[in-house]
């Protein structure tokens, strides 16, 4: 059986692609189903910002298939963990859950690095280029961390 993972940011252009495509060029697609999500509804359907796409280029990642969805009360029957950016996305997803087994799903992604420290990706969106390069660091620390929990799980 796969293992979905979901992605989750604001707008679905910056963190959560980038997420999306760090995890899957760490692990096996036959075996994890790799995806992301918004809070909210300001980019359905849009390609992910401009900035995120060249940092995932310059590390040999295309992100340009992805298209901006918004995360509903579905996902959590879709997907088996559920990895919020900072803590305004953490509330809203969690605000959604209808259950315990909804709420264990659902993680801050840093909480990978820095475990129950409740450290949040930074929005780079409003932000210079240097910003996207620091998340990206960020999120491919992490999904090295949960793509080695992935990969002794399958």
């Amino acid at each position: 059986m796969k293992t979905n993972v979901l992605m989750v940011c604001l707008g679905n252009i910056c963190r959560s692609p980038l997420a999306e495509g760090i995890l899957k060029s760490k692990t096996d697609s036959e075996k994890v189903y790799i995806d992301s999500a918004g809070t909210g509804n300001y980019h359905v359907g849009g390609l992910p910002d401009p900035r995120s796409i060249a940092i995932a280029k310059k590390h040999k990642l295309d992100i340009t298939t992805q298209r901006g969805r918004q995360f509903t009360v579905q996902d959590f029957d879709r997907f088996h963990h559920i990895y919020v950016m900072d803590t305004f996305n953490y509330s809203d997803v969690i605000s959604l859950a209808r259950n315990e087994e909804d709420k264990k799903k659902v993680k801050l992604i840093l909480d990978e690095i820095f475990p129950g420290e409740n450290v949040d990706v930074p929005d780079p969106y409003q932000g210079l280029a240097e910003g996207f390069k620091n998340v990206y660091r960020m999120l491919d620390e992490a999904c090295e961390i949960i793509a080695a929990k992935l990969k002794d799980k399958n």
